[in-house]
Parts: structure tokens; sequence; C-alpha cells
């Protein structure tokens, strides 16, 4: 059976990302297809508890190797249970948020070395790799002016707007490294202009 279609969308909180990914989710429906969709941290039992962990305010003494870990014990449970299996079974999987958040937030946020980041992502993810990454570009600023305005915030939320903007500028190296694969999206538009982007990519990935 022929390998289904990864599709994972990453940004800044705020950017407007989950309002896109589940608009990627009905489309892929419409057209036919089954999609499921999963969150990082998140997605399993196990790896929703990991999530409560990580990103729990209170919890402000954690170390970045901590994080790190958390993080990727949670993607390698996400990847055992779901998206390997349903990948595997031809179906396409919608992913909030996956690798890239890895090098965004804690390789340029948190200054750690890319190297280890890729060695221990290598050992979770096993080649498997997106088949089309979406990044919401927009200003951290602005994007995380409008998540505080809509609920509480999370412990890397809280983090101070220099790390955000390095997170960010980050996402911006990404694209420009990994083009064909990664697909910036200038998300300072109506969701309605932001969609007709996301939706011509994947027409084109998907026919």
């Amino acid at each position: 059976m022929k390998r289904g279609l990864f599709i994972t969308v990453e940004g800044t909180d705020g950017s407007g990302k989950t309002t896109q990914m589940g608009l990627i989710c009905e489309f892929v429906r419409s057209i036919g297809c089954e999609a499921i969709t999963v969150r990082e941290p998140g997605g399993t039992r196990i790896s929703e508890q990991i999530r409560n962990i990580v990103l729990d305010p209170e919890y402000t003494e954690m170390c970045f190797k901590t994080e790190i870990l958390l993080y990727s014990a949670s993607r390698a449970q996400l990847m055992a249970e779901i998206v390997r299996p349903a990948l595997e079974h031809g179906r396409i999987v919608i992913c909030d948020r996956f690798i890239d958040s890895t090098y965004a937030y804690q390789g340029f946020g948190r200054g750690v070395e890319p190297g280890l980041l890729e060695n221990i992502n290598n050992f979770i993810i096993e080649g498997i790799m997106p088949d089309i990454t979406f990044f919401f570009d927009l200003n951290p600023e602005l994007a995380l002016g409008r998540r505080v305005a809509s609920t509480v915030t999370d412990r890397i939320e809280n983090e101070k707007m220099e790390f955000h903007k390095r997170v960010h500028n980050g996402y911006v190296k990404l694209a420009e490294k990994y083009p064909d694969r990664i697909k910036k999206i200038d998300s300072n538009r109506s969701v309605e202009a932001i969609w007709e982007d996301v939706r011509r990519v994947l027409e084109s990935i998907i026919y």
C-alpha cells in the first residue's frame, strides 16, 4: 500500500495555524480522503500527560534539557501510536507542530546545538518526514498579542519577547533552508486570503 501524506503546520502561537489546520482537514475530507489530526506535544494518552507537564506555567524551574526530553518523549509516543501506523495504511496525517518546532524553540529559542537536536529527532522519527510543512509567518509581537487576548498563556508563551523573536527568526531560517518542504505563508491577512495560498499548495501535492 502506498504511504500516506504527512502534513505539518508550524508558526509561533497566535499565528493562525490552528484555524488553517482545521480548513486543511475539511478540504482533505471533502475530496474523499481520510484525515487524522494530531498535535504536539500531545495526541495520545501518554503524550497528553506530558503536554500537561511541559506547558504548565507553574514549572518555571524546568531546565532546557528536561524540556527537550519531554517534548521528544511525547513525539516518540505519537509516532509509535498514531503517525507511523496511519501513514503505513495510506492515510493523511495533519500534525500541529513537529520537528521544526524543536529546531525553532529549543534550537534558536534556547540556543541548543542543532546537531544534538537532529540526533534526538532522527532517533525518534526514523526517517519519517513531513511531505509538506506550512509555516504561518506573523510578527511575533502581533502573534503573541492575539494569543494572550484569547486565553490563559502557558509556560512557553510566558517567555520574554526576545525568546519569541528568536523562535520566529528560526522559523524564517528553516523556511529558507528547506523551501521545497516548508512553505512560508504570510499570516498578516484575512483567514480567507491565507487559505487560498494554502489550498493552492495542497492541490499541487494531492492531485
